[in-house]
């Protein structure tokens, strides 16, 4: 079992997909972060996919949570090469993507680090956070990040991980949000007053 300490008194199966939705500002990428560190202190591999900031500065947020020294903890950067920064350079700890909208490169370095943590490591609990979905949203069409959550979601099951994808809720309309939920095993709604709900399928 995954346990989504130590905030939310909930565990969850190996395998499971979590939709972390709210406003802006509700601490999504907060809780998506500590539940990680969580797991980071537990010995889990840790990897976060970031469409919205560079891997330097989620290393440093993430620094303050746990020090990841020679620990399992990896980024992929849908941002910094999007923004120029042209000579950065893959390495055991960061990978890079051309920008948000390359899907299938987020893909295959998420399945790259996921290789070297699972198969070559031996680190049987991984942990996965996306932030954010709306990024992509904002760069593709509904059905297109449909599809690659699809495969993505089900990479994250096939190694008995725990994912986590944060969105934000008030930038979708209604279809948009019931269509990618289908896609999830469980929601974890935050609200402006600070509440946190989770709600699991069945």
């Amino acid at each position: 079992m995954y346990d989504l300490a130590p905030h939310l008194d909930a565990e969850v199966e190996p395998g499971t997909n979590l939709l972390l939705t709210g406003p802006p500002l509700t601490g999504k990428r907060k809780l998506a972060l500590d539940i990680l560190a969580d797991g980071t202190t537990g010995g889990d591999g840790s990897i976060i996919v970031t469409t919205k900031d560079s891997a330097e500065r989620v290393l440093k947020d993430y620094k303050k949570r746990v020090d990841y020294e020679g620990k399992p903890v990896a980024v992929v950067d849908c941002v910094t090469r999007q923004q120029g920064v042209g000579d950065v350079r893959d390495d055991d700890r960061i990978k890079y993507t051309s920008s948000p909208v390359d899907m299938t490169g987020i893909g295959i370095k998420l399945s790259e680090f996921l290789q070297a943590f699972y198969r070559d490591r031996g680190i049987e609990r991984n942990r996965i956070m996306v932030h954010s979905l709306s990024t992509l949203l904002m760069y593709a069409d509904l059905q297109t990040v449909f599809r690659f959550l699809h495969v993505f979601t089900g990479r994250i099951q096939s190694v008995e991980g725990l994912g986590l994808f944060c969105i934000d809720s008030t930038a979708h309309d209604d279809q948009t949000m019931n269509t990618l939920k289908q896609l999830f095993d469980g929601i974890v709604t935050l609200s402006e007053d600070g509440d946190v709900s989770v709600r699991l399928a069945e």
